[in-house]
């Protein structure tokens, strides 16, 4: 076998008859041995979600699509598979090494060279893969459908996407992402709308949060500042690891990606800048003096820390000047959110892409978006204890069932409780009272009813609220009200 990745996640057989052999033996070793039992597990980095979870997550959810409706984003979705002509060359070198590659089907290796370079043979094998992230298959649909948009158009979307990335904590290979996104538009009040949107999520989360926000323009002014335009992405993609492993460190790997001594050196004002973002900016604008790009992203910035100004927003909101984000379709502003004091990366980011429609045939259209990072706001919440009480609850009431003569009864009463919007189960056996009590218990079920023959003859429930023990006998509507 020959691995054509460092994540092993495409294997490449150079005799496909050696793979057919194989999985025939496979097929007949358990075909002779029936009682083989295979083990269950999940590829790494993926996840199962348990009730409890998921209901966490829906709050989760469900908190961050309020907030888009509220500021008048339409939903969309896009498809799990994109063509790789459609992925590759959008996340930099690094991020198409992390692509989830999807094997051709039939018999598609009979003909390919398998001596040549991996790079070579993968087009020959692979013409689709998992999505990366919602934004690049966002500007495919925009271009796709754009006979049926109306721009400016705001669209979010809640959906998986893949990374064949190392699994560590706060890190896995299919996660959510919650996207919104405006195109059609270079207003820089769309970009505080995603400021205000960042806070009101986080506000409703109760959880306190830090804005970092800086713009390529002035990155690209850095690099034109050492004298190395032609290597923006190496300086950006080096700086923007400045919180992970250091500055010494980020020094070595620019000077591994090619950057002289003196030019890094060059770079040391940028590190040491501080001050309020008003202060920040007025210092870069006299080291920027006569470069233009640079002036730019300073103009932008000053424009966009005016806007935040004015609105006041609850959250802290900083000028980074070494936050870079690594995607290459990045082009002004760009935006990075961590939480605070619980040590897990970015939990939202995004930034303002001018021309990525561009790469499929749709120029001059500008962009600008979000994406929350649901799983890992989901793990900062665990980790504060922050979810709130009461979401494990699938049900509020539970019907005691007592057997046959009583069932009629109770499924027109469990009828009425879900009419008037209350979460009701009729236990579905006349088993000991005793399991069905411990099964409310377990479920947290906060309410028990019970109907027997008195109940039935005088229209009434008997409920019990298992929290306080209190019981009572109710006419049913009373009782509704109750719970309700």
């Amino acid at each position: 076998m020959h691995r054509c990745s460092m994540y092993d996640e495409l294997i490449i057989v150079r005799n496909f008859n050696v793979l057919r052999y194989y999985t025939q033996c496979i097929f007949r070793l358990n075909n002779n041995n029936p009682h083989i039992i295979m083990k269950c597990s999940i590829p790494k980095g993926t996840r199962d979600f348990l009730p409890l979870e998921m209901a966490r997550r829906n709050y989760i959810f469900e908190t961050i699509r309020n907030v888009f409706k509220m500021f008048a984003f339409e939903p969309i979705e896009t498809p799990s598979i994109e063509n790789l002509s459609t992925l590759m060359g959008k996340y930099g070198e690094e991020g198409d090494k992390l692509l989830f590659k999807i094997l051709n089907s039939g018999d598609f290796m009979k003909d390919v060279d398998f001596s040549q370079d991996y790079h070579k043979v993968v087009p020959h094998i692979c013409e689709r893969g998992l999505r990366y992230d919602l934004t690049v298959p966002f500007a495919r649909f925009v271009v796709q459908h754009r006979d049926d948009l109306v721009l400016p158009f705001r669209r979010y979307q809640l959906q998986p996407v893949w990374r064949a990335d190392r699994p560590q904590k706060g890190r896995y290979r299919e996660f959510y992402q919650c996207d919104a996104d405006m195109i059609g538009s270079e207003s820089l009040l769309n970009e505080l709308e995603l400021v205000q949107m960042i806070d009101a999520v986080f506000s409703q989360l109760n959880v306190g949060v830090t804005l970092k926000i800086n713009n390529r323009k002035i990155l690209a002014g850095i690099a034109e500042l050492v004298g190395a335009p032609n290597l923006l992405i190496d300086i950006t993609v080096a700086i923007d690891k400045l919180d992970k492993i250091g500055l010494d460190a980020v020094k070595a790997e620019l000077a591994e990606r090619g950057l002289t001594q003196p030019q890094i050196e060059l770079l040391n004002p940028i590190f040491e800048l501080n001050g309020s973002p008003a202060d920040k900016l007025n210092q870069l604008e006299k080291l920027f003096e006569g470069i233009e790009v640079g002036q730019k992203g300073v103009s932008e910035m000053r424009e966009l820390f005016g806007y935040i100004q004015s609105v006041q927003p609850s959250c802290s909101v900083e000028l980074d000047l070494t936050l870079a984000r690594g995607l290459n379709y990045y082009t002004g502003a760009i935006f990075e959110v961590k939480a605070n004091n619980v040590s897990i990366g970015s939990i939202c980011g995004g930034g303002r892409y001018d021309n990525l429609t561009g790469i499929f045939g749709m120029p001059n259209v500008s962009g600008v978006g979000i994406s929350f990072g649901a799983d890992r706001i989901y793990d900062v919440l665990t980790e504060l204890n922050g979810f709130p009480e009461g979401l494990s609850q699938s049900a509020r009431v539970l019907f005691i069932n007592f057997g046959e003569a009583e069932q009629a009864y109770v499924l027109k009463c469990a009828a009425q409780f879900r009419a008037n919007g209350i979460a009701t189960l009729v236990y579905p056996d006349a088993t000991k009272m005793k399991k069905q009590m411990d099964f409310a218990n377990r479920k947290n079920i906060p309410f028990v009813l019970f109907v027997g023959e008195s109940e039935i003859t005088n229209h009434t429930v008997t409920i019990k609220n298992m929290l306080t023990g209190e019981q009572q006998t109710l006419p049913l509507l009373d009782a509704i009200a109750m719970v309700k």
